[in-house]
């Protein structure tokens, strides 16, 4: 686990002050640099020592097998794993011979700088080799967003107080060895040798390598070049082999004399394109990115920082710890999706190999929500992206005997890779969390095309399902039997809260996007008795209610379960998956994450607030928070509530996930859907954000130890800034196609803010509530306290 303090508390930058090798795969995550297609771990230049070397390619995957111990009709066989691809980061220096590294002689100091604004990793350090030679280096190193298949370090040495001979070896590496990993099933298999080498090409101040995966057939190139600034007698050789390729520089410093390396990588992968046109197609990108150069790559950089914190940041007065997380999570947020281009949005974006880099249905229930409102270019090409794999899904649907498209679970490529079928192919809801991610892009956006186009579709197939899936029994309610809602520890039951709630919400979708572009809907072979019957099986569908506890259980039955002894439970039996059969916990009332209290959330519409209230406090006892999708949803409920310093706490621990390592699995990649879960707390629980409506509606409430909270929205092309004060809430509108201004909701009231202008309305007083519930024994959230959040004087 992350040292406690080990990132000081800053506004724009999280700071490594000093280098603990006991905590570098996590700080490796932290610390990791990408585009949405090029990732770049935070590993040292020098390349060792290391904690998980990796460099990813969005979808760049290799097949493997599904061992069963006794197999059965319909369960996926093969697996697909993100492969390390070839490594541009390693720049070795030799001083005098001695080659640096931390672990001997004397570090004098380390300090690494993650610039949000900015977009780069910088790094600094004087090391005394093990002779007592003395060197001071510099790197920075980015992931271009407006290039998006460069990456640039930018190397600099110095001698401290004599001359130096410093040979400097900067690298591209193939079939890295990798560390063994564990037995948890959350962690990614290990490849050996993943790759088999095609072609390698060498200049005098770079090189080129490419690679074909074994069994998947992807081809992926890498290349390299320098320029380099030192003195007059400066030696350049490149040499390359079939999985390395090396740039060797050497020189003498004199004191006062400064070596500089600019090192250009460029990526490119395809499973059709030839070896020429990807060797081309890498040529290519190098030429764009010398064109622009170092300094014009960061130019470029910081101007789309710009514009993106422009319309995204979010200004926390209060509580400086969560100013600096939320916008931690925000720029991870954007790295895993900016430049995915009709790619996934994988679980640990490409920061880490950890669950084999698949992309679950968090990235529609978690990712996709804060980008829709952010960066919804990038939303509309994730969701074409799953309309890409509508071939596979409709094939798997008609392999379990349904109609329609049946998504998969996990999935790098679009075929399912869950090995385990209960919490697997049994959790159906990812239909409707696409459906949903659907409505809610066309709803913000009003991009009409893309409906027409991509989301219909997505719509109709996803309702086939549910009709096809669900039945009415002989009262003539409608029934999703046998399946498994967000909740793991809760798997193949019948009426799922949750699903039949988000998938009542995707049938009407569907219902009324084909009535909006009837002729389309009509080449679906859509018709007006099918969407009669979604109509139909919306209204009728059957929402579990249990009228003695006055609760919903979150599957039919849910309540009269056995409870799980809590207080028997060891603190570390958690998480309870890794010390407990699943035969034990699908028995009992015991919840790994928010299942029914995520149903309040997305659709809370379908809930009265003293259901919320009471169910709210019924689930709170019974969520042990096994899972880091968790928090971030029980902050936003528990806010609607008025809960709102246990909101507070629960915002702490989705922002603070990584950057502590609180789940301690930071190293196999930072947790994307808990970053983005920081500003879900924020926006949706103390903003009070909904998008029931057609309309954007807010409830602002602030804890005690919040003084303000101000953020962005993009709505249908128009910018609003809502500042959230103790007593009123100022919305601000500028620019945008909307000239006619906006409606929205304060607190069911509807307000009308016209472009270019503002207007404060007054908070309500926070109504009476009674004590915050209780949770599991030790499970209740840290409530941290001031010197926490600012760290000590």
């Amino acid at each position: 686990m992350i040292r406690e303090r080990a990132y000081p508390v800053e506004p724009w930058h999280v700071r490594e002050t000093r280098l603990d090798l006991d905590v570098l795969a996590q700080s490796e995550s932290v610390f990791a640099l990408a585009n949405g297609h090029v990732g770049l771990r935070g590993n040292l230049d020098e390349g060792e020592p290391h904690g998980l070397p990796g460099t990813y390619l969005n979808s760049f995957y290799e097949l493997r097998p599904l061992p069963y111990a006794e197999a059965g009709y319909g369960f996926p066989e093969s697996g697909q794993t993100v492969v390390n691809v070839t490594n541009g980061k390693p720049i070795r220096l030799l001083v005098d011979d001695e080659p640096l590294d931390v672990r001997y002689g004397e570090l004098v100091s380390h300090e690494r700088v993650l610039d949000l604004r900015a977009g780069t990793l910088h790094r600094s350090l004087e090391w005394r080799s093990p002779a007592g030679r003395g060197v001071r280096v510099r790197s920075t190193r980015l992931v271009s967003f407006t290039q998006r298949s460069v990456a640039a370090i930018h190397y600099e040495v110095e001698p401290v107080d004599e001359p130096l001979r410093l040979i400097i070896q900067s690298e591209l590496v193939a079939n890295e060895e990798l560390p063994k990993q564990s037995k948890d099933p959350r962690v990614a298999a290990v490849l050996e040798q993943p790759l088999q080498a095609e072609e390698r090409l060498v200049q005098e101040t770079g090189g080129l390598l490419i690679h074909r995966t074994k069994a998947s057939g992807l081809r992926v190139a890498a290349a390299m070049s320098h320029q380099i600034d030192g003195p007059a007698r400066t030696s350049v050789d490149t040499e390359a082999f079939e999985d390395w390729a090396r740039t060797t520089v050497t020189c003498v410093l004199q004191p006062g004399e400064r070596l500089s390396v600019v090192k250009l990588l460029t990526y490119g992968w395809s499973s059709r394109r030839s070896l020429p046109g990807l060797r081309d197609q890498v040529a290519a990108a190098q030429a764009g990115a010398k064109f622009s150069g170092w300094d014009g790559l960061l130019a470029e950089q910081r101007d789309f920082l710009d514009t993106f914190w422009d319309a995204s940041d979010v200004v926390v007065e209060g509580d400086p710890e969560v100013q600096q997380a939320v916008r931690f999570g925000l720029f991870h947020v954007l790295q895993a999706g900016a430049r995915a281009e009709v790619r996934p949005i994988a679980a640990k974006g490409l920061t880490g190999p950890g669950y084999d880099g698949h992309t679950f249905w968090d990235t529609e229930t978690f990712v996709l929500p804060v980008l829709t409102y952010t960066q919804p270019a990038a939303v509309a090409d994730a969701l074409r992206w799953r309309h890409s794999t509508l071939d596979l899904a409709q094939e798997r649907a008609r392999t379990l005997g349904l109609h329609g498209a049946a998504f998969p679970w996990r999935t790098i490529r679009g075929q399912e890779c869950s090995a385990y079928w209960p919490a697997g192919t049994g959790a159906f809801h990812i239909a409707a969390d696409i459906a949903d991610a659907v409505r809610r892009y066309v709803q913000a956006t009003g991009d009409d095309n893309f409906e027409r186009e991509v989301g219909l579709e997505l719509l109709v197939e996803t309702a086939r399902l549910w009709r096809s899936l669900g039945h009415h029994d002989r009262a003539g309610r409608f029934h999703l039997d046998g399946v498994t809602g967000p909740d793991e520890y809760t798997a193949v039951k019948n009426d799922n809260v949750y699903t039949n709630l988000m998938a009542q919400r995707n049938l009407l979708a569907a219902a009324e996007a084909a009535g909006r572009h009837t002729d389309r809907a009509w080449r679906l072979g859509v018709d007006d008795e099918e969407t009669a019957s979604w109509r139909d099986a919306a209204g009728d569908m059957h929402i579990p209610y249990d009228p003695e506890l006055g609760v919903h259980p979150q599957v039919e039955g849910f309540t009269r379960l056995q409870e799980w002894d809590f207080a028997g439970t060891p603190p570390d039996n958690y998480p309870l998956l890794l010390n407990y059969p699943y035969f034990d916990l699908y028995r009992k009332q015991v919840v790994k994450q928010a299942d029914l209290v995520l149903a309040m959330h997305w659709r809370g519409d379908a809930f009265t607030p003293e259901e919320k209230a009471r169910n709210f406090a019924y689930y709170e006892r019974r969520t042990v928070r096994d899972s880091s999708l968790s928090a971030c949803t029980q902050a936003v409920l528990a806010a609607e509530v008025g809960q709102l310093e246990l909101a507070h706490d629960y915002l702490g621990e989705a922002a603070l996930m990584d950057l502590h390592d609180l789940n301690q699995n930071t190293r196999d990649g930072v947790h994307v859907a808990s970053l983005a879960g920081a500003w879900i707390a924020l926006v949706a629980g103390f903003g009070g954000l909904r998008d029931h409506e057609s309309i954007p509606a807010f409830a602002p409430r602030l804890p005690s130890r919040i003084n303000r909270l101000e953020f962005s929205l993009l709505w249908r092309g128009m910018r609003l800034r809502v500042d959230v004060r103790r007593d009123e809430t100022t919305y601000a509108l500028r620019e945008g196609s909307g000239g006619g201004g906006l409606e929205l909701r304060h607190h069911g009231e509807l307000i009308r803010v016209a472009c270019g202008d503002s207007a404060t309305v007054p908070n309500p007083p926070p109504a009476p509530v009674g004590p915050p519930p209780a949770q599991p024994a030790g499970r209740a959230p840290v409530r941290r306290t001031l010197e926490d959040e600012i760290g000590p004087k």
